[in-house]
């Protein structure tokens, strides 16, 4: 069996063996009942310290892929695990199953190693994104939208603030977010991180930087005022310019302000009092925090028609 040690990279010498030794028992290289060669030559072949090959095998042995005979060597199993002993590892073995067949697969077909090797490594480069990524820099605002885009979508979500673009792994395999006020300040921001190709490489995919459509405030409220007179509103969020809005839209649609009932959700006590309003206006985040029994007006910021935008973008990838 041939094998690659990058000494250039993060990934451990440990971890680069046992995932290339799974790898040739999945696609059938290394044989059921084959023997390995000793942790000693297995060092002296790669100029790596014996005590890494040892743990190597160690893991792969733990993990059901090898068997150790003593007196004799290292042997593959006659079987394949069956049931890794962690959820991450279900994953991983899962993944080394599949890339195990497309290696048998392309062989084959005629492929030498050294073809699907570099023919698998130009596919992950031109991978596609597989996550969105909300770029905010108010930490309150950015977790609403996580919220509500999360209920959305089946991709996976996370948020970042703008500055936290500059480090190289935020931007990977992700499909960039954002509300309008800030849209030209995050493409600014972007188009300095796209990287300079060699001649002829191929260039890893970028996704283009989606806009978010905000909801408009007064048709989402419509259906609950005119509020009837002499009763309790509340307004509660996280986020301060949400308590303001949500206030001056309250007061515009004629619920004197006497009669609102503002709370910082940040703050402590926040609760307090909100039980006996008619309604409390909310955000996506603070609506699952309300007191038990409190009538949650949850007011969303994206628009639906933003969120079908989404659906239908993760459908085509």
């Amino acid at each position: 069996m041939r094998l690659w040690l990058n000494r250039s990279t993060d990934i451990s010498l440990r971890d680069q063996l046992t995932t290339q030794v799974r790898l040739g028992i999945l696609c059938r290289e290394l044989r059921p009942g084959e023997k390995l060669p000793s942790t000693r030559e297995l060092a002296r072949r790669f100029g790596i310290h014996a005590n890494t090959a040892s743990a190597a095998y160690g893991e792969l042995e733990r993990d059901g892929w090898l068997e150790f005979r003593h007196g004799s060597g290292v042997y593959v199993r006659a079987t394949r695990p069956v049931l890794p002993r962690t959820p991450e590892l279900a994953v991983e073995f899962k993944l080394d199953e599949l890339i195990g067949e497309l290696v048998v697969k392309a062989r084959k077909a005629g492929a030498a190693p050294g073809v699907i090797r570099e023919r698998m490594l130009r596919w992950l480069e031109m991978e596609p994104p597989g996550r969105w990524l909300v770029i905010e820099p108010d930490p309150e605002l950015r977790e609403i939208l996580l919220t509500e885009i999360r209920a959305a979508v089946g991709f996976p979500v996370d948020g970042c603030a703008p500055e936290d673009c500059a480090r190289g792994d935020v931007l990977d395999g992700a499909m960039p977010l954002v509300l309008p006020s800030k849209a030209a300040m995050v493409r600014t921001l972007l188009a300095s991180r796209v990287p300079e190709s060699e001649p002829g490489a191929p260039t890893p995919s970028r996704a283009e930087l989606t806009v978010l459509q905000v909801h408009p405030v007064a048709p989402a409220l419509g259906g609950y005022l005119p509020a009837p007179a002499g009763v309790l509103v509340g307004v509660a969020s996280r986020w301060e310019e949400f308590q303001r809005v949500a206030r001056i839209m309250l007061i515009a649609a004629g619920i004197p302000p006497e009669s609102l009932v503002v709370r910082d959700a940040t703050k402590p006590g926040w609760k307090r009092g909100l039980a006996e309003t008619s309604g409390v206006v909310c955000d996506a985040v603070t609506c699952a925090e309300l007191p038990k029994g409190c009538r949650a007006i949850e007011f969303r910021l994206i628009a639906e028609e933003s969120l079908g935008q989404l659906r239908e973008a993760e459908a085509s990838y």
